[in-house]
């Protein structure tokens, strides 16, 4: 999969209310830098197949290139990408919403974030297949 265009990425839960929250802002302090992914599109899946693994559905991801870090293992290089000067020069899809009234219970939202802390996930990209 080709993923020279759409650099840096992020991959969110776009069925998760708590998900869609964070991933609007990342947006809105990343000012446009990122591509941002839904697990559930069709480049989601696609993400998922090709680069991910099977853990993939159980924390977020972002997608520098070189690594795709997971859930905990994202943050650091996630908040260095926010900080850094380059501008993105293309646009992405808006963050949709697509979530039922379950998810925005107090439980759900200390389950998602009790879940960010737990898992954390390193994948080294090949560079000859993947960008």
């Amino acid at each position: 999969m080709d993923l020279k265009g759409i650099i840096p990425i992020v991959v969110y839960d776009d069925q998760c209310y708590l998900c869609v929250k964070f991933a609007k802002v990342v947006n809105f302090f990343g000012r446009g830098k990122f591509s941002l992914i839904g697990h559930y599109t069709t480049l989601g899946e696609k993400l998922r197949n090709e680069v991910l693994d099977s853990s993939a559905l159980e924390m977020f991801w972002f997608i520098d290139g070189k690594t795709a870090y997971g859930g905990r293992a994202a943050l650091v290089p996630l908040f260095r990408a926010i900080f850094s000067t380059k501008e993105r020069k293309t646009s992405h899809a808006p963050v949709e919403e697509s979530c039922d009234a379950k998810c925005k219970a107090p439980k759900a939202v200390f389950l998602r974030s009790a879940s960010l802390l737990s898992n954390s996930k390193k994948i080294e990209l090949d560079s000859k297949n993947h960008i």
